[in-house]
């Protein structure tokens, strides 16, 4: 089953539940293709992305980081390597995505669970990142509300993701990736078309950056503040929970 893109859910909140179980089921179809082709579609910029979204990590307050719709789990491979050594733990909900990225961060905790009801207590964490993750989300603002609430005060929560541009140059580029190469190489390399179909129609169903924004400040975030990436391809959301 393949996920309808979240716009189309905005305003049909009794369909997360399908959304959620279509979204899992995608994900651990191209569990074993998913890094190749990651490199292959972002020829490989995607890891600076990720370099730069953890240096947005340096001021939270010490205590453990949780990697958030983890994936394969290369935020968390490059947390484990940082020193000195702290607690990190990689959420999915798919224990297939997790167990292909296993490997790569053997110090890290690896939890099967929904971003939307975590299973920590209240301020157990430090830090939250999530590298495009969020847009997958049936409710992006529930994920971020739960990410609020297991946060200490003065943690940093850093969101990387393609989020809805608004460049009318990066709207084109997005407009002829999304439907042309991310769904014809990534069918072919995955042999799944429909679900690259549907991770290009989640980019345009996103939030705007700044819409993101807004709605990070409303739900009672701090110094939310974001940057784009790459002429607007991508881009970064840092924001705080008042000390």
């Amino acid at each position: 089953m393949t996920p309808e893109p979240i716009a189309d859910l905005r305003s049909r909140r009794g369909d997360e539940a399908l959304h959620a179980q279509g979204a899992r089921g995608m994900f651990e179809r191209i569990a074993p293709t998913y890094d190749v082709l990651n490199r292959i579609l972002s020829a490989g910029v995607d890891r600076q992305w990720r370099g730069r979204a953890l240096a947005e990590l340096s001021q939270a307050p010490p205590g453990p980081v949780l990697d958030l719709c983890a994936g394969t789990m290369d935020f968390s491979a490059m947390l484990v390597r940082e020193a000195p050594p702290r607690r990190v733990v990689a959420v999915d909900f798919s224990p297939a995505m997790l167990e292909k990225g296993r490997s790569k961060a053997p110090g890290a905790e690896v939890i099967v669970a929904d971003a939307e009801v975590l299973p920590f207590a209240d301020g157990e964490m430090s830090a939250v990142v999530c590298g495009f993750g969020m847009r997958n989300l049936a409710n992006p603002l529930a994920g971020a509300r739960e990410v609020k609430r297991v946060l200490r005060r003065g943690g940093i929560f850093v969101t990387l993701d393609l989020f809805r541009p608004t460049r009318l140059s990066t709207r084109a580029f997005h407009r002829a990736y999304a439907r042309v190469v991310l769904p014809a190489l990534g069918g072919w390399l995955s042999g799944d078309r429909a679900a690259y179909a549907y991770l290009a129609r989640s980019m345009a169903g996103f939030y705007t950056r700044q819409e993101y924004e807004r709605s990070l400040a409303d739900l009672g975030f701090s110094d939310v503040a974001g940057y784009d990436l790459t002429f607007g391809v991508a881009a970064i959301v840092r924001a705080k929970v008042a000390a």
